[in-house]
């Protein structure tokens, strides 16, 4: 039987009025709690509800766990506390969700929390900004997106084109054999995607240096809404005090915005552009700012990014792009001729392709595939008409170096050896540099001229 809360002179708050879905207001009577603050309710011990916001005598409370005991004339008192998490090397290998109760069977953890309402950090930014360069094994990124230290990649496309595959190969790959400390975040996404990535890391040793937060699909949406606040406490405590570089990675970035519009929505707050709820962008900006980089350490971030109905210009995922340095972008047309990744070429930008970062040769390649897709995207349909050969010599060329280009960038993966029956394939990135030299035939670093028929070597990384 639960142990009974009862609530005194000293902590009571005020009754319960209403009730909407998450949304309860409680008629206040003494002294305000502070937003954010926990409340408890009379007889109800495992019930949450976390002060929103206040409008006139009542607060407006989020039922986090979406406790169906409430009832309107209940007591409610003050708690005295936040939402907290627990952070520290005790932590990893574990798993939490966004109350940072333990969701792997292990005991709980509450002798070193932090309040996820608190940001640490973010008003002291690196000062020196540097780059170096994180080989990610996975030719198309460490081509068009270069994984730079302290910087944010997004990886863009719809339901099914394969951002959370993309992901989990890159964790396998960035973090395998590295000692930096690896935080992964699991927002709205399927609860078999999250124990296959469990697994994975548990199997590859990764786990061993890595922290992850579940909010998963069957979570109610003030879960799923704090779930990524939670995991960047968490990067924010192994940066600031441990002095740790982090991978942060979260899957899905836009289930955090559509889980503040779910609860706007119990609010009854009136929508802005697209049906989003007027606060979440802020929101977004928030949390991006918490995943930042200081004079202690950096946090390095991968953000899967969910686009409804493929469309690009979802006022949301404009949102998102705009916070992020590289985007690639992942199209339905290109995983249905079963390429993987299926990345669209053209669409996928980053703001840290120049020669400073990346170096002059590179630079100069990007240009150059850019060039010949560009070329290759206007031919298709000319082609579709008159048929490829009608074209002249050097556009019939452009176009079949753009179709080896393509069939180039895809590359199996480590983590799905197990359903394709294929080795993983890493591609350092030389490499890479060297193989689209070869495919374009251009004269190389050392003077001399690259072979067109020559793939470039393959390392296997299975896992």
């Amino acid at each position: 039987m639960s142990k009974m809360v009862a609530i005194d002179d000293n902590n009571f708050v005020g009754n319960i009025v209403a009730l909407k879905g998450l949304m309860v207001e409680v008629e206040i009577v003494n002294a305000r709690p502070e937003i954010k603050e926990l409340l408890m309710v009379e007889g109800l011990p495992e019930v949450n509800l976390e002060v929103s916001h206040y409008t006139g005598s009542g607060a407006i409370c989020v039922n986090i766990d979406n406790a169906m005991e409430l009832r309107c004339g209940q007591k409610v008192g003050r708690s005295k506390s936040k939402v907290s998490v627990p952070v520290g090397p005790k932590t990893l290998g574990r798993v939490f969700n966004a109350l940072g109760e333990p969701l792997d069977g292990k005991p709980k953890l509450d002798d070193h929390r932090r309040i996820v309402s608190d940001p640490s950090g973010i008003k002291s930014y690196r000062k020196q900004q540097s780059f170096e360069l994180l080989e990610t094994g996975l030719k198309v990124i460490d081509f068009l997106t270069p994984f730079v230290k302290g910087r944010k990649i997004g990886i863009v496309g719809g339901a099914g084109v394969g951002k959370t595959v993309l992901t989990m190969e890159m964790i396998h790959n960035v973090t395998k054999d590295k000692n930096s400390v690896s935080v992964y975040c699991g927002v709205g996404e399927r609860i078999r995607e999250g124990n296959e990535l469990y697994e994975t890391l548990k199997e590859t040793g990764v786990l061993n240096n890595t922290v992850m937060f579940f909010g998963q699909m069957d979570s109610t949406p003030a879960i799923r809404s704090m779930v990524g606040p939670a995991a960047a406490t968490a990067a924010e405590y192994f940066r600031d005090e441990e002095g740790k570089d982090i991978l942060f990675f979260i899957d899905n970035i836009y289930r955090h915005i559509q889980a503040l519009t779910e609860i706007s929505t119990n609010f009854g707050l009136i929508p802005s552009e697209g049906g989003y709820a007027p606060n979440v962008f802020s929101e977004l900006r928030r949390l991006q700012d918490r995943l930042s980089s200081t004079d202690n350490g950096s946090i390095t971030s991968v953000q899967a990014v969910y686009i409804p109905a493929d469309d690009l210009s979802d006022p949301a995922v404009q949102s998102i792009s705009q916070q992020l340095d590289s985007v690639l972008v992942l199209n339905r047309s290109i995983a249905e001729q079963g390429i993987r990744p299926a990345v669209d070429l053209l669409k996928t930008t980053s703001s840290l392709l120049n020669p400073t970062i990346v170096g002059q040769r590179h630079y100069d390649l990007v240009t150059k595939v850019q060039a010949v897709m560009q070329k290759y995207d206007s031919l298709k349909n000319i082609i579709a008409i008159i048929g490829e050969n009608e074209l002249s010599p050097d556009d019939r060329r452009d176009y079949q170096n753009a179709k080896k280009l393509i069939q180039f960038f895809s590359q199996d993966f480590s983590v799905a050896e197990h359903l394709t029956g294929k080795p993983g394939q890493y591609f350092t990135r030389e490499q890479t540099l060297s193989g689209i030299e070869d495919i374009l035939g251009i004269v190389n670093h050392n003077g001399s001229k690259v072979s067109v028929e020559v793939p470039p070597k393959v390392q296997n990384h299975s896992a």
